[in-house]
C-alpha cells in the first residue's frame, strides 16, 4: 500500500510517492459521468504536471470526447470503455466477452508505462485495469478488490477530489489544487450563442435535472425561485437535454413570466459556453452544475445527504449547498442509501423552498456587485 504522509490543507498528501521512471504513455480509468470527470480534473491536472512529457489517455466514455476535443485539458486523448458489468452502463447492451478482451488486447498492444484507477473502489475497475499490461499500476481498492502495485485503500464518505488526489500521490503526482477547471473556449462561446443569443441583462440559467431523478429537486419550486430572481432583473434561461423536457416545463409553470428555454439544442461545448456566461446557475446534484463551477460561475444546488460528503462543492465563496438530510422518496419514503424503490421521485423534497431562495438571492447579489 502507498500511504503518502498527510498534509495540512485539507488533508491533501504532502509526500507523494517516488514518480514512476520513464513514463511515456500514461493511461487514466474514469469512464462514469461529466460531473465525475470533472471532480477528478484536479487529479488529473497533477498527473499532468509531474509527467509533462507522456502522452495521458482517458478510458472514458462518448460524452469525455464531446467535452474534451479541441479543449485544452489534462487528457491528450479519450478512449472509449465497452459497456461492462461493474464498469460502465448504457442503454445498449454489454459488450460481450470477446469484445471486451478485444478492446483489452488492443490497449495493451498501445503500450502503457503507469495505468491509473479513478473509477471507484476497485472490485470490478481494477481487473480491467490490471487487464492493460502497464508496467505499473495504482488506484484504489476496496478490502476485498484486486490491487494495484500502488494502491491507497477506498473508503465511503471521502470526497472524491480529496480521494483522486490520494491516488495520483500513489502514482507519484504532486497536488497543486483542490478546484476543478474547465477551459472555456471561443468554440463554446459561439456555440452558446447560437442557441442564446447575447444580450446586456445578466443570466440565471435553471438547469432542473440529473442523472439520478431522486436528485431533483421540486421543478416548480425552482420555477418560483427563478422568478424572484427575474423581478431582480435576470434573463432566465432553462436549459435541459432531450429528455429533460418535462422537468423544463415544469419550471416554466412555476412562473409568472416567460423564461428562454434550451432543451436538446445545445450541444457539450454550447452548455460549457452558456453556463460560463451565467452570473448565477441554479439546480441540482448534475454534471451541469460541477461544470458550471469548473469554469468559475456560481452556483445553488440541492443535494442529497448521501452526495454531500464525496462530489458536494469544496468551497463556499461562490457555491451554495442546500442539504435533504433524509434523503427520502418523496412517494414511499425510502432512503437513497437504502436502495432503489425505482418511483423515479424527489428525494430531495424536504429541502426548504425559502432557504434555496434566500441562498439564491444572496449569491445573486454577491455575484453581481463582483460583475459591476
Amino acid at each position: 500500500m502507498i500511504a503518502p504522509a498527510s498534509g495540512p490543507a485539507l488533508g491533501l498528501p504532502a509526500q507523494p510517492a517516488p514518480p514512476v521512471p520513464d513514463v511515456r504513455r500514461l493511461v487514466v480509468l474514469r469512464a462514469n459521468g461529466l460531473g465525475d470527470y470533472v471532480v477528478a480534473e484536479p487529479a488529473l491536472a497533477a498527473l499532468r504536471a509531474t509527467y509533462p512529457d507522456a502522452e495521458v489517455t482517458l478510458l472514458g466514455a462518448q460524452h469525455h470526447v464531446g467535452l474534451l476535443a479541441g479543449r485544452p485539458s489534462p487528457v491528450d486523448r479519450v478512449v472509449t470503455v465497452p459497456l461492462m458489468p461493474g464498469v460502465r452502463v448504457g442503454p445498449e447492451p454489454d459488450a460481450s466477452e470477446d469484445e471486451i478482451e478485444a478492446w483489452a488486447a488492443e490497449q495493451r498492444a498501445y503500450g502503457y508505462d503507469l495505468a491509473v484507477q479513478m473509477h471507484g473502489g476497485g472490485r470490478n475497475s481494477n481487473a480491467l485495469l490490471l487487464r492493460l499490461g502497464a508496467r505499473v499500476t495504482a488506484g484504489s481498492a476496496t478490502p476485498d478488490a484486486p490491487r494495484p502495485d500502488r494502491w491507497v485503500p477506498y473508503w465511503p464518505f471521502q470526497h472524491d477530489t480529496v480521494r483522486w488526489l490520494e491516488v495520483a500521490a500513489a502514482a507519484g503526482a504532486t497536488p497543486t489544487r483542490v478546484e476543478p477547471c474547465v477551459e472555456v473556449t471561443a468554440e463554446d462561446l459561439a456555440s452558446s450563442r447560437a442557441v442564446v443569443p447575447a444580450g446586456d441583462a445578466p443570466l440565471l440559467v435553471v438547469h432542473p435535472g440529473a442523472t439520478d431523478a431522486r436528485r431533483c429537486y421540486p421543478e416548480e419550486r425552482l420555477g418560483a425561485i427563478a422568478q424572484d430572481l427575474a423581478d431582480r432583473g435576470a434573463r432566465v434561461v432553462v436549459a435541459g437535454g432531450p429528455s429533460e423536457a418535462e422537468r423544463v416545463a415544469r419550471v416554466v409553470s412555476g412562473m409568472r413570466s416567460t423564461p428562454e428555454t434550451a432543451v436538446g439544442t445545445l450541444d457539450l461545448p454550447g452548455l460549457v459556453g452558456l453556463l460560463s456566461r451565467a452570473t448565477l446557475v441554479l439546480g441540482n446534484d448534475s454534471g451541469p452544475r460541477h461544470l458550471a463551477g469548473a469554469v468559475g460561475t456560481p452556483t445553488v444546488a440541492v443535494f442529497t445527504y448521501a452526495n454531500l460528503a464525496d462530489v458536494a462543492p469544496l468551497t463556499r465563496v461562490w457555491h451554495r449547498v442546500l442539504v435533504s438530510w433524509h434523503g427520502g422518496c418523496r412517494v414511499c419514503g425510502m432512503r437513497v442509501l437504502d436502495g432503489w424503490c425505482g418511483h423515479e421521485e424527489s428525494a430531495t423534497h424536504d429541502v426548504d423552498v425559502a432557504e434555496v431562495r434566500e441562498a439564491a438571492l444572496d449569491l445573486w447579489e454577491q455575484s453581481e456587485g463582483a460583475r459591476r
